[in-house]
């Protein structure tokens, strides 16, 4: 990994959680910087980018207040994501991120040549957001 993809990487975290890029913005910077998908761990709070050959990096995710509630709740999850999508007035990346752990979203993943999130409960469960048109 090169100096100007971890400085990427670092931009869109720091973009999402300053609210100052939208999810579309990120996907679209971190593919042309040459990343294929990233994750969010909400229990280690970490962001994981990853390349095509294998190689990532890791950097911290701010850190909630709130434990992973323990039943995956797809509905609340979708609501979540609706609101993203929408970018209704209020939305905040970390309000986001909120909302999903008391969904008992643990963590998702994000593939963009599989253009698609999976979002994960504690006991595996999943809802699969495609992305939009």
């Amino acid at each position: 990994m090169n100096e100007r993809q971890t400085a990427t990487a670092r931009a869109c975290l720091e973009g999402a959680e300053g609210n100052t890029m939208t999810f579309p913005q990120i996907v679209g910077t971190l593919m042309e910087s040459g990343f294929e998908s990233y994750a969010i761990d909400f229990r280690r709070a970490i962001a994981a980018y990853y390349l095509p050959d294998g190689e990532s990096i890791e950097l911290p995710l701010h850190r909630l207040d709130t434990a992973v509630a323990p039943r995956f709740d797809a509905v609340l999850m979708q609501a979540a994501i609706r609101e993203a999508q929408q970018q209704v007035p209020g939305y905040t990346y970390r309000g986001f991120c909120k909302k999903a752990v008391s969904a008992g979203c643990a963590g998702y993943i994000v593939s963009f040549s599989g253009r698609r999130a999976l979002y994960v409960g504690r006991t595996a469960e999943t809802h699969v957001e495609h992305f939009p048109n």
